[in-house]
Order: structure tokens, then C-alpha cells, then sequence
């Protein structure tokens, strides 16, 4: 089996682990998994139970005879809670209400009278997946652990799945090898005691979105302070993104209320015209105990940096290394001045905003409300009118739009109203993309919307909860890469129980065209400076990307010789080839070129890690 252990790196942040049923064949199986640096904790037989990585200060578990609990991540719970928790466990599906309660981001992992029930979080963030190897059911944190010991080989039909854009729900939960079965994050794993049979348990709904601002405003900054706190509660020192945004100033203003020692940090935006250095250094003079660290932004990797040396191993390709090298560049540094973690304010543009397809229900229960609205909406993001109508008449099923999604692939990109207000975005395939990816992506497209039911009836919700779940695949990966390079990061508004205060806020109180980020406004209110709270803007990476494309042109380019993807008959290589000598022409512009550089990166850094195994 390939060492992906090993090379997945050992420290905080880092935790990967399988699970094991009580049996001599499943304890088999365990012991392929043991390489050197991994750990394990066993079943009241001896027999192994969890195997993995994981640091001490990222595990806490109990024993009560043969009922065993495990938190394996930031899970601010002492022993005694587990222990008096699995003293009074006579039924798995109890866990359910307790999870529910938990503040924090970790893996559940519990064993009652010989079942195992393994379930991540909500968000997404911490997933699992299972398989069957040699007989017995293996569940397991990382999709291409298993693969790797099932021998697979990544199936070239659904990495031509990968290259839509975007991936629509649910293609992307599928995972690239075969024999390697993905679990729904509001999903547990329940695996049978006789290692033969897994079911998958639901444990989590969303809650409906009727709580007024009011009142919902002080439960998310309640949970946003106990998701700042479980970084925080020992003290030492903590760096945190400080870019002059609301999100990231609000955690920095949390964590400054902590028993730790914070340290911010500031890359400023090479366009002259971002104002987001301003708004951090207006937040760091209001915390004159936070040591503030401003970048050159010269210094600051641009977008497609690094692309040929990337060689993090992740079990599914995604759109984060583009950023790769700006997001981890200033980590060594925070290292060197004390930090143990880095927290970031991802996360708050997609649970402290929301989506405007609420709207689409809206307009149906209260039109004239909604008509106001829209108006403003409409003035805001200049959407034409026709298209908005078009948008508001449409009522298909998701089904529908998945099933007429696959006949318009190589359309121009859809109206940005018709996917603010509709099931998503359509996806599309770009020119270099080759007709049997395409035909592949059609019938995986087809297939799907014959039993595919959207993650909320309301398309809001779908959406809300969609982002959610494309932005934590991504950080997950972030995450992975951080703690390789020795400062885990941890993005707090991505903790379930954040999440649950926000979307239980009305929509209307979330996503207005007359206010910016209301809810987390008047959540922050007395904690972040009002002068502070009152900036309607948000600085993008636009110029950064632009000047990315142009300066990287030759990494493009010897990205695209000798193409894995081109191997496999999936893109035109000569065709990206002749984009990457001129990145300024139009049909790169009508263009997203994202998920087919995921693509390409993840599988040399699949060759790179066989040959390493080899040599």
C-alpha cells in the first residue's frame, strides 16, 4: 500500500485515521495500514480499532467496558463528558442529540456491542468514506487511503466529471476510485459487527430559516465566541488572518478576547484601488495587545504559483491549488513568532450571507416584500430584466435542471441571475475539454438526475448549503497542506454549530441588497468596532489572478506538455498549449480554466508519489 501516511505529514492539523470492526480479519486488514509513525487504539479485545495519525492534543476518548468513544479534531470536551457519555450509551442513535451540542470541528467515532458508528461534520470539512478489503468493511477519513489498498487506479469517466464547471451536486461526492464509497456529511456510517454490511444513518437536518435577526443574532455570536474559544482556551499564541474584511476581523477581535497571545497578519492587494489595508490597520489600532504583521505585497505569491511543484497528496482534485502558494506562504512565519494554530475568516461570506434564490420562494409567499427586494437586487448586480423574470418563472425540479443542465454544456456561460436565483449554477465544458470527456460528463449528468433530490426542497437552502460544502472541500485540502507545512489552520465560521445559527436566521435577514452582512453586523456589534462594522465593501483578487495568468504562462505551458489529462483522452493538449502561449485571448477569457489545472495537478502528484513508492 502506498505510504500515504507518512507523507501526509504527522503533526497537529494532520489527522487521518481508518476504522475497524472487532475481528480477527478486520485486525488483518489493520495491520496493511500500520506504517511506521502511526498510531493506534484498540478495541476491549486488543484487537485495533482506530489506525492512523493524529497528534494528542487532537484526540479524546473513553472506555466503559466495550462502549468506546473517540473525538479525533478540535473537540473542546474533557474525558469525563466521553466516559459518562458512554456509560449511559445503549443505543448509537442517542449520539445524535449530543453531537448536535458540541462546539468545535472533529470526527465521531463510537463502538457499542460490536457496531462502529463514524460520522465527520455537517459541513462537510471532515468526511468519510468506506470500502470493502478483503471481506471486511473499512471506514476511513482520506477517499485514497483505502484506494490505495484496494489497488485502484482513478476511473478516467469520473475524473471527466471533474472538469465540469462546476461540479454539480451530488458528482462531486463521488469518489474517483472504484470500490471507495463517499458517506453524505449530514450522513453517519453504522458498520455491522460482522464487518459485512454499512448503512448510512442520517444525523443531521438544517434548520428552517425562520429565526428573526433579533433573536438569531446573538446565537451566532454565541457560537462564533465557543468556536474562537476552542482554539483559544489554552492560551499561548494564535495568528489570524487580519485582511480588512469583516470575517477575518471578527475572529480577530474574538480571539483578542482570549486567554491567548495573537498575532494578525495583512497581505495587501497589488491593485491600488483595495482599500483592505486601510480597514486592517483601522481594526489592529483598536487592539493595541495584538501584534500586527503587514506584508509586502510584492512578496505575496500570485494565482498559479508553484503549479509544478505541488506534491501534496489529496484524495480528490480541487480548485485551491491555484492558491496554494498564497495561502500558505506567510504560515513559516506565524510559526516562527509562536503560533500553533492560524485562524482564517473563511467561511463568513457563506454562512453569514446567503444565497438569493431564497427570493424564488419569497416572491411566491410574499410578492410584494420580494418585489422590493428584487429591485434592489436587480440595481445591485445589474441583472437584466428579461433573464430575471425567466428566472423567477422557472420552477423545475432539481432533477429537471440536472437532467437539461447536461444538454447545454458547451453553451456560453449562463446569466449570473438565473444562477442566483435558480438550483446553482449550469455547468459547463470548455473547447479544449475532448468530445469523449463530454459524452462522459453527459451520461454521469443524465444518470444522476434520474434519482438525485437537492440537500434542501427550498432552492436557497440548496444553494446555501451547496457553498458550504464546495468551500469546506477546499479548505479541508488548505488544511491538510498547512499542517505539512507545521501551522494548522482553522477556519471557525465553518464549525457546524456556527453554521446552524446562521442558516436558522431568515433569509431576508441575511442577504439584503440595502445592507452588508447584517446578520453578522449585528452579531459583532460591541465586540467589533462600529467604525469598523460599517464597511459595505470587499476587496477581490481579480488583478492578482490577471497578473498570475500572465506571469505563469510558462509553468502553464509545460503544465500541458506530456498532459496527464491529454493521456487519458479527456483535453486537447495542443489546444491548451496554444491558451497558455496567449493568455489574454478571448476564448481564455469566455473561459474557467480551474478544474482542468486541479485535475492535471493532482494526478502528476499521484505519479510523483508512485515513483517516490518505487524508488
Amino acid at each position: 500500500m502506498t505510504d500515504l501516511h507518512t507523507r501526509a505529514g504527522t503533526g497537529p492539523g494532520a489527522a487521518h485515521f481508518a476504522v475497524f470492526t472487532d475481528r480477527e480479519d478486520a485486525a488483518a486488514v489493520a495491520r496493511s495500514f500500520a506504517r511506521p509513525g502511526t498510531r493506534t487504539l484498540h478495541h476491549a479485545s486488543g484487537r485495533p480499532w482506530l489506525v492512523g495519525h493524529w497528534d494528542d492534543e487532537e484526540i479524546v476518548g473513553a472506555r466503559v467496558g466495550p462502549t468506546a468513544l473517540a473525538l479525533v479534531g478540535c473537540a473542546p470536551v474533557e474525558a469525563a463528558e466521553l466516559e459518562r457519555v458512554a456509560r449511559s450509551l445503549r443505543d448509537l442513535a442517542a449520539l445524535d442529540a449530543w453531537a448536535r451540542s458540541l462546539p468545535g470541528s472533529f470526527h465521531l467515532v463510537a463502538a457499542l456491542d460490536g457496531r462502529i458508528r463514524v460520522q465527520g461534520t455537517a459541513s462537510g470539512l471532515r468526511l468519510v468514506f468506506h470500502a470493502r478489503l478483503d471481506g471486511t468493511r473499512v471506514a476511513a477519513t482520506r477517499a485514497d487511503a483505502l484506494a490505495a489498498a484496494l489497488g485502484a487506479e482513478p476511473v478516467p469517466e469520473r475524473l471527466a466529471v471533474r472538469l465540469l464547471w462546476p461540479v454539480p451536486y451530488p458528482l462531486l461526492d463521488e469518489p474517483l476510485w472504484p470500490g471507495v464509497t463517499a458517506v453524505a456529511p449530514h450522513d453517519a456510517l453504522v458498520l455491522d459487527p460482522d464487518g459485512s454490511g454499512a448503512r448510512h444513518r442520517r444525523w443531521w437536518t438544517p434548520p428552517e430559516p425562520d429565526v428573526p435577526l433579533r433573536t438569531g443574532a446573538p446565537r451566532v455570536r454565541e457560537a462564533l465566541v465557543a468556536a474562537v474559544g476552542a482554539r483559544t482556551r489554552d492560551g499561548s499564541t494564535v495568528s489570524c488572518d487580519l485582511s480588512g474584511g469583516l470575517d477575518s476581523t471578527s475572529v480577530c477581535f474574538l480571539a483578542d478576547r482570549s486567554p491567548a497571545r495573537v498575532v494578525a497578519s495583512t497581505w495587501p492587494g497589488r491593485n491600488p484601488a483595495d482599500t483592505d489595508l486601510h480597514w486592517a490597520k483601522r481594526a489592529a489600532a483598536e487592539l493595541p495587545d495584538v501584534e500586527h504583521v503587514v506584508w509586502d505585497a510584492e512578496e505575496s505569491p500570485l494565482v498559479y504559483s508553484g503549479l509544478l511543484d505541488i506534491d501534496d497528496v489529496l484524495d480528490e482534485p480541487i480548485i485551491g491549488v491555484m492558491d496554494r502558494a498564497r495561502v500558505l506562504h506567510h504560515l513559516p512565519a506565524m510559526a516562527e513568532r509562536g503560533s500553533r494554530v492560524h485562524l482564517t475568516g473563511i467561511g463568513g461570506d457563506h454562512v453569514a450571507w446567503c444565497s438569493e434564490a431564497y427570493y424564488h420562494r419569497l416572491a411566491r409567499r410574499r410578492p410584494l416584500f420580494a418585489l422590493r427586494q428584487l429591485r434592489g437586487f436587480k440595481a445591485l448586480w445589474q441583472w437584466p430584466l428579461v433573464p430575471l423574470l425567466g428566472a423567477l418563472a422557472d420552477s423545475r425540479s432539481y432533477g429537471a435542471w440536472l437532467a437539461d443542465a447536461g444538454n447545454h454544456l458547451r453553451d456560453p456561460l449562463p446569466a449570473t441571475v438565473a444562477s442566483s436565483l435558480g438550483w446553482g449554477m449550469s455547468p459547463r465544458l470548455f473547447p479544449w475539454v475532448t468530445p469523449e470527456a463530454e459524452h462522459h460528463a453527459r451520461t454521469a449528468l443524465r444518470t444522476a438526475a434520474r434519482r438525485a433530490e437537492p440537500l434542501h426542497p427550498d432552492r436557497g437552502l440548496h444553494t446555501d448549503l451547496l457553498q458550504i460544502h464546495d468551500c469546506t472541500r477546499i479548505i479541508r485540502q488548505w488544511d491538510h497542506m498547512a499542517a505539512r507545512c507545521g501551522l494548522p489552520m482553522a477556519s471557525p465560521f465553518l464549525d457546524d454549530r456556527v453554521i446552524e445559527a446562521c442558516l436558522a436566521v431568515r433569509p431576508e435577514d441575511r442577504v439584503s441588497p440595502w445592507r452588508y452582512k447584517p446578520l453578522l453586523t449585528a452579531a459583532m456589534h460591541g465586540i467589533v468596532p462600529e467604525e469598523c462594522l460599517r464597511r459595505t465593501t470587499k476587496a477581490t483578487a481579480a488583478m492578482d489572478a490577471a497578473d498570475g495568468l500572465r506571469r505563469h504562462r510558462g509553468e502553464l505551458m509545460a503544465l500541458w506538455e506530456d498532459s496527464r489529462l491529454e493521456r487519458l483522452g479527456l483535453v486537447d493538449g495542443a489546444f491548451l498549449r496554444r491558451l497558455a502561449e496567449r493568455p489574454a485571448t478571448r476564448p481564455l477569457r469566455d473561459a474557467v480554466l480551474y478544474s482542468t489545472i486541479a485535475a492535471e495537478v493532482w494526478l502528476r502528484a499521484l505519479d510523483r508519489t508512485r515513483q517516490e513508492v518505487r524508488d
